[in-house]
């Protein structure tokens, strides 16, 4: 007979698939790696199991223990699945931009999460790194994997995603494309590809609003960098100790919405059901098209399953909320055209609130962007400063961040007016628009909206 004593058996060993409908402009071979056959439908259970062990072997993790991460939902789905198997208990703390589906699916298998909010630095005690720091030292007998510096998640890469794929190939593999967000499958993969073949390229697919791609060009960790971003599974506002910049040969940078409509076309085109960090990395491939030739052979890794985005990139009401479908007629950009709007204005969370009454009111503006070491992580409104001044007077002395409220949402410079009608609503009375071409983010108000349709 042949069988698997448990689930953990059917991790790895998983298919390689031809690209043909995208890819059709390409002269080279585009092969997907589906992990998605991976009993969590990630590449994330390889890790996971891989860490365990290690932690295990170690005295690190024991018997009747309590596994504790912070997670997006995939390192969670595979440390749970190992945990039920080898009787471990688990606490995952992840953001509140993570999908609804990744948070069932973590409670599906017993696990408590807790969910933090996305737009605060890492070592702020609310982040979901720090929370899940703390409830290590909290929880008896606990252990937390720390899957961004733990070395064993790069490593679970180099002893089977990078034999797998070269076994596939016959060693004809020539680039590697890998979403990149803690770092292991990337450079676990690519440290053992290049090991085999050091003229193979290795390229990261980044996420605007993240930090790596320009720190792998300039060497400068730049917090100007970093701002709320939609994409999920790739980016940090940090450097995980798995990022081994010295094997990824370059990075390549993709827009939210490219990104959603990207993870839309696999499925529609290709037949295959992967998730966002799959789109981002197949938008990020055709961008980096004309360095391919005939003859290349391409890897690009599909990370995750399309069932964990179903409330997001596969609903149609989700994306036209975000301005994620193209259609005619006046965009953010010439709403930023027509409306004269210049540099954004913004203060820093540690500004007192009369200071912000003074510019809005010198200014004649209803809302600032907060930010915190230029990193933009709140917002406050003329109606939310009425609101506090009227029931305490005494509050001016106070700084901003004590009244402020969450981010407003990042839209793209392309994104369609009436889906900006949409974005803009009570909660989030203005949209910040980026043009990354330019490298500068604008702000748009139910006022800009209105003069422009009128």
């Amino acid at each position: 007979m042949s069988y698997h004593k448990n689930i953990l058996g059917t991790i790895g060993n998983t298919p390689m698939v031809q690209i043909n409908n995208i890819t059709k402009d390409i002269e080279a071979t585009v092969l997907a790696k589906i992990e998605t056959f991976n009993p969590g439908n990630s590449i994330k259970d390889r890790m996971a199991l891989k860490m365990i062990e290690d932690a295990e072997k170690d005295g690190r993790l024991k018997p009747g223990g309590t596994i504790i991460e912070g997670t997006s939902g995939n390192t969670g789905m595979g440390l749970a699945i190992a945990a039920i198997i080898k009787g471990y208990k688990c606490i995952f703390t992840t953001t509140d931009k993570q999908s609804k589906e990744k948070v069932d699916a973590l409670k599906a298998f017993g696990a408590e999460v807790i969910v933090c909010p996305t737009n605060v630095e890492p070592e702020d005690p609310r982040s979901y790194y720090s929370v899940s720091s703390r409830l290590e030292k909290e929880v008896p007998n606990s252990w937390k994997p720390n899957q961004y510096d733990n070395l064993s998640n790069s490593q679970a890469h180099y002893e089977q995603t990078g034999p797998e794929i070269w076994e596939q190939t016959e060693g004809k593999i020539t680039h590697l494309v890998v979403g990149v967000g803690t770092g292991g499958t990337i450079c676990g993969t690519g440290r053992y590809l290049k090991e085999k073949n050091p003229t193979i390229k290795i390229w990261g697919i980044d996420t605007y609003g993240s930090v790596f791609k320009k720190y792998k060009e300039t060497g400068i960790f730049d917090k100007e960098e970093i701002y709320p971003y939609i994409t999920e599974g790739i980016g940090e506002d940090f450097l995980p100790a798995n990022v081994d910049f010295s094997i990824i040969d370059l990075f390549e940078k993709v827009t939210d919405k490219d990104a959603a409509l990207m993870t839309r076309r696999i499925s529609r085109e290709e037949g295959i059901f992967a998730g966002n960090s799959a789109g981002s990395a197949m938008a990020g491939l055709m961008q980096l098209k004309d360095k391919l030739k005939k003859g290349d052979l391409v890897v690009i890794i599909f990370h995750d399953h399309g069932t964990r985005y179903l409330g997001k990139m596969f609903n149609d009401e989700w994306m036209f909320a975000k301005g994620f479908y193209d259609k005619k007629g006046i965009t953010a950009k010439d709403l930023i055209n027509t409306t004269a709007n210049g540099e954004l204005i913004t203060m820093e969370s540690s500004d007192k609130i009369e200071k912000a009454i003074d510019i809005m009111t010198s200014l004649d503006i209803s809302q600032i962007p907060v930010t915190h070491d230029k990193r933009i992580v709140g917002s406050i409104s003329e109606n939310q400063l009425y609101a506090a001044i009227v029931k305490n007077p005494d509050i001016k002395s106070n700084a901003i961040n004590s009244i402020m409220q969450p981010a407003f949402p990042f839209a793209d410079i392309s994104t369609p007016i009436d889906s900006l009608a949409r974005m803009i609503t009570a909660e989030n009375p203005a949209i910040l628009v980026r043009d990354f071409k330019t490298d500068k983010t604008f702000i748009i108000t139910k006022h800009d909206v209105i003069k422009a349709l009128c």
